[in-house]
């Protein structure tokens, strides 16, 4: 068997990086280059103290710093984040790993309810202590949007398209933001799907757009608790997923005025909350 040609050379992209592989296909291997994608920490530090550690993909770590202190009511505004700023003289795996973030003194809260020191690439919710932990306080998504069928449809393939970082390694998922005609405004990749969503958030945030009263989130994947609870946070009324919705997301959308939509591939789709959004 020919020898397997090489992909392209690795780009600057933190992202991804080249690996080593034993292709096999059949009953014949090769060794070829292939792209994986990074999963690296990310500390944040409040007062030079440990708050959390994330294991995500480089890139766009400001926005994932300031979406995630949103969407966990950290804090409620842009103005809450005094500061966000990469501590100076750090070695080794600390180097590019760290945040420092200065808050609002009277915002700080750092006790009872927040994620523990360190919270996986897969998990959403690790590290809260409690049941009554999982409420949060945000007011239900109030928004006359509709959206034609038409445009939700053309949603998964135009996110896919913006999916660079998916292409190379097929190992990231992807958050995007749309307008009402089925506009990208953003997109954001990340090995772990609240992740995505996290930096969507926060670039919305810092960019002074909150609440996305007039958008449409589209993540892929399946949709679970905390995903639709920072959808709720950042005030999105339509919630769209190519794959199936758990009973807690469903409950939760139904609740707080979401408009849920699993399974939207090709021209069918699931209307699990609020389909009165949806029109022909």
């Amino acid at each position: 068997m020919e020898p397997e040609a090489a992909r392209e050379p690795a780009s600057s992209d933190a992202s991804v990086r080249d690996a080593r592989v034993v292709r096999v296909r059949g009953g014949e291997t090769c060794a070829v280059s292939d792209r994986i994608a990074v999963e690296a920490p990310l500390e944040l530090r409040v007062g030079g103290k440990p708050l959390t550690v994330m294991m995500r993909t480089p890139g766009h770590d400001e926005e994932l710093a300031a979406g995630f202190l949103f969407t966990e009511g950290i804090i409620h505004r842009a103005a809450d984040l005094r500061s966000l700023t990469r501590p100076q003289g750090l070695v080794g795996d600390e180097a590019g790993n760290v945040l420092a973030i200065d808050l609002a003194s009277s915002l700080v809260k750092l006790g009872t309810g927040q994620r523990s020191f360190y919270a996986s690439s897969s998990c959403g919710v690790c590290g809260k202590t409690s049941i009554a932990s999982l409420r949060f306080d945000s007011p239900k998504v109030s928004s006359p949007l509709r959206v034609r069928r038409k445009v939700l449809r053309a949603l998964p393939e135009r996110l896919r398209a913006a999916q660079s970082g998916f292409a190379e390694t097929g190992g990231l998922h992807a958050s995007g933001l749309f307008d009402a005609d089925g506009a990208l405004i953003d997109a954001r990749e990340d090995v772990g799907r609240h992740n995505a969503l996290d930096k969507l958030v926060g670039q919305a945030l810092l960019a002074g757009r909150l609440p996305l009263s007039s958008t449409l989130l589209l993540v892929s994947g399946r949709v679970s608790f905390e995903l639709v609870q920072k959808a709720i946070a950042a005030g999105v009324p339509v919630l769209a997923a190519v794959s199936a919705p758990s009973s807690l997301a469903v409950d939760l959308a139904e609740r707080y005025g979401v408009t849920l939509i699993g399974f939207l591939r090709g021209d069918g789709m699931n209307l699990y909350a609020h389909p009165e959004r949806v029109i022909a």
